[in-house]
C-alpha cells in the first residue's frame, strides 16, 4: 500500500492534478486515493459506459484511456496494464492549471511505475 500511495502522491504532484484514484476497474473498488475522493466514483462507471457504448459500436479491443472534458476539468482515466482484473488510474485535471498533453504523459510515467 505505501508504494501506491507514493505513486498516487508523485500523481497529485503533477501540474493541474487535484483528485487522483487506483481503481479496480470491474468492482470500482478504490485502492488508494489522493486529493477529494468524490471525483473519482464516477470514473469506474463512466469507463463501463465508454466499453459498452464502443462495443455496441462494433469498437474491438480492450479500453486503454478516456479522457473527459467539462469546461473546469479534464477528467482523465487510464488503465494499468497488467496480468488479470483490470485496474484503472483516474486523475482529475484543473483545465486553467494544465496543458492536457503534459498531464497524460506524466500520468503514463506514473502508471508504468503503479507495477513496477
Amino acid at each position: 500500500m505505501a508504494l501506491l500511495d507514493t505513486v498516487l502522491n508523485a500523481v497529485g504532484r503533477t501540474p493541474g492534478v487535484t483528485a487522483a484514484a487506483l481503481l479496480d476497474g470491474v468492482t470500482g473498488l478504490c485502492y488508494a486515493g489522493y486529493g477529494d475522493p468524490e471525483p473519482a466514483q464516477d470514473a469506474q462507471e463512466t469507463a463501463h459506459l465508454a466499453i459498452m457504448n464502443l462495443n455496441r459500436a462494433g469498437f474491438t479491443g480492450e479500453l486503454e484511456s478516456i479522457v473527459v472534458t467539462t469546461t473546469a476539468h479534464h477528467h482523465v482515466t487510464t488503465r494499468v496494464n497488467q496480468q488479470g482484473d483490470p485496474l484503472l488510474l483516474f486523475a482529475l485535471v484543473d483545465r486553467d492549471r494544465t496543458n492536457i498533453t503534459w498531464a497524460l504523459r506524466d500520468l503514463a510515467e506514473h502508471t508504468d511505475r503503479l507495477l513496477a
